[in-house]
């Protein structure tokens, strides 16, 4: 695989997720997040290339809903997706919810 910089920030978080795909429901954390995606682990294996629904759920208890994400890559029962129809204003909450709840970068000395 090619190497190529990414286009949006990651911001790392560990909140909740359901992820649907078909009649299946699985459970898990987002581990990092941008404006088009996320790693994800959950107790639901998916394949590359599949096609689920994603309810995120931040710490103040709000939930997310991004309805159609495509699996990019995955590993055991950890998987990365890539948002495919999801409305401006959710792309937008996501990305403002991972800067307000994301860990401060540590300080660096020079």
């Amino acid at each position: 695989m090619p190497f190529t910089l990414r286009p949006y920030r990651r911001f790392p978080v560990r909140w909740s997720v359901t992820y649907c795909v078909g009649p299946c429901k699985g459970h898990g954390t987002v581990w990092n997040l941008s404006c088009t995606g996320c790693r994800i682990t959950g107790d639901l294996p998916v394949p590359p290339g599949v096609t689920l629904s994603l309810t995120i759920t931040l710490p103040n208890k709000k939930r997310i809903e991004v309805p159609e994400a495509v699996v990019r890559w995955s590993r055991g029962q950890e998987f990365a997706v890539e948002n495919v129809m999801s409305e401006p204003q959710t792309d937008a909450s996501l990305q403002h919810q991972a800067m307000r709840f994301a860990p401060e970068p540590p300080e660096v000395a020079l």
